[in-house]
């Protein structure tokens, strides 16, 4: 299945159905009075957020949907059938915006919600309503109201507890399929990942959900690469876990700190205020000594002690995953926060 996390749709509730002018005609009964019914109510248009959905695609082959108009009152005082209503289905952690993709309308972050998107019409009194003592034989009737018309733009954001963040070829992928069940592509060129990729991790009878984001480059924020946008995935996280390839030259490793950390700054939304995990990753190809000493410069760079993992041999992966655990427990409220947790010095890094 495709994904897609955005798309812009025109939804239009139903006219209301018009009333009808009637009057009672039987034999032998003379002057039977008014009895034309009322319109019916034109169909509205909603959005609800349903399980088993992972994306906006079906949003991609169509983009109209059009409530019924109401039924037109008839005689013998019959109202006209409500017009059919509109659900839109969509995946947790929708969120549904106005058509200049600003304006939040609606924010869908559980199974079960259910928003109204337009009203429908009223339906028109027929005659019968306006009889009266001095007014026996109304000859008139209200017509329906029209409905209401929009576009909107539906933005998909997962709904994760841990977002992997790091340059491509990090080893983000392959730490998710070690840590989940997840399988996503795992491949020896950048850009592997094309996609956000979600696994659920399982650690001493508790589990969270991990969110792998396709990789950053410098000037994302400015629509290099494949941009920035996946990154409105893990604004919801709870931590950030920034992976950072211990293979490369130590220059480079430090040009990749400040590059993502630019990154999460220039896009905003507070990630750059998110508890950042920061791990060194492919141990298991360095030597003693390069690891030692680019554990040092990353130390002296972050402000903090980065975490020494090997996502193929598995080593330091449990520490990761428990530090990242005790990170969502605190947002969560489940656990307390200390004063080391995780926090960025003043001396650290600059944009």
């Amino acid at each position: 299945m495709k994904f897609l996390d955005q798309a812009k749709i025109f939804i239009r509730s139903g006219n209301g159905g018009a009333g009808c002018v009637s009057f009672r005609r039987e034999k032998y009964i003379a002057f039977g009075g008014p009895d034309g019914g009322d319109g019916g109510r034109g169909g509205s248009v909603y959005a609800e957020c349903v399980d088993g959905l992972n994306t906006l695609i079906d949003y991609r082959y169509q983009q109209h949907f059009k409530a019924g108009t109401g039924t037109h009152g008839m005689g013998k005082n019959r109202s006209g059938a409500a017009g059919a209503d509109v659900t839109l289905k969509v995946p947790v952690g929708t969120q549904i915006f106005d058509e200049d993709n600003e304006t939040l309308i609606a924010d869908l972050t559980e199974v079960g919600q259910k928003v109204t998107l337009l009203e429908g019409g009223n339906g028109g009194f027929g005659n019968a309503h306006f009889k009266s003592a001095t007014n026996q034989a109304p000859r008139h009737a209200n017509p329906g109201l029209t409905g209401e018309e929009k576009w909107i733009w539906l933005r998909l954001k997962l709904i994760a507890d841990v977002g992997l963040v790091g340059l491509p070829n990090a080893g983000k992928s392959t730490f998710l399929s070690s840590v989940t069940a997840a399988k996503p592509k795992i491949a020896d060129y950048p850009f592997t990942t094309l996609h956000p990729g979600l696994g659920v991790v399982e650690m001493d009878g508790e589990g969270f959900v991990m969110a792998d984001l396709p990789g950053l480059i410098e000037g994302a924020h400015e629509g290099t690469g494949l941009g920035h946008r996946f990154l409105g995935h893990v604004e919801r996280c709870s931590v950030l876990v920034h992976l950072i390839d211990g293979t490369e030259e130590s220059h480079s490793i430090e040009d990749a700190w400040h590059t993502i950390r630019n990154e999460l700054e220039a896009y905003g939304q507070g990630l750059s205020e998110k508890p950042e995990i920061l791990v060194l990753n492919k141990i298991d190809a360095l030597a003693p000594e390069d690891l030692e000493e680019k554990t040092a410069r990353l130390t002296a760079l972050a402000g903090k002690k980065p975490f020494l993992m090997s996502g193929v041999s598995h080593d330091g992966v449990a520490e990761v995953l428990r530090a990242a655990r005790r990170q969502v427990n605190i947002a969560k409220g489940w656990e307390e926060p200390e004063d080391d947790d995780l926090e960025i010095s003043e001396e650290g890094w600059r944009p």
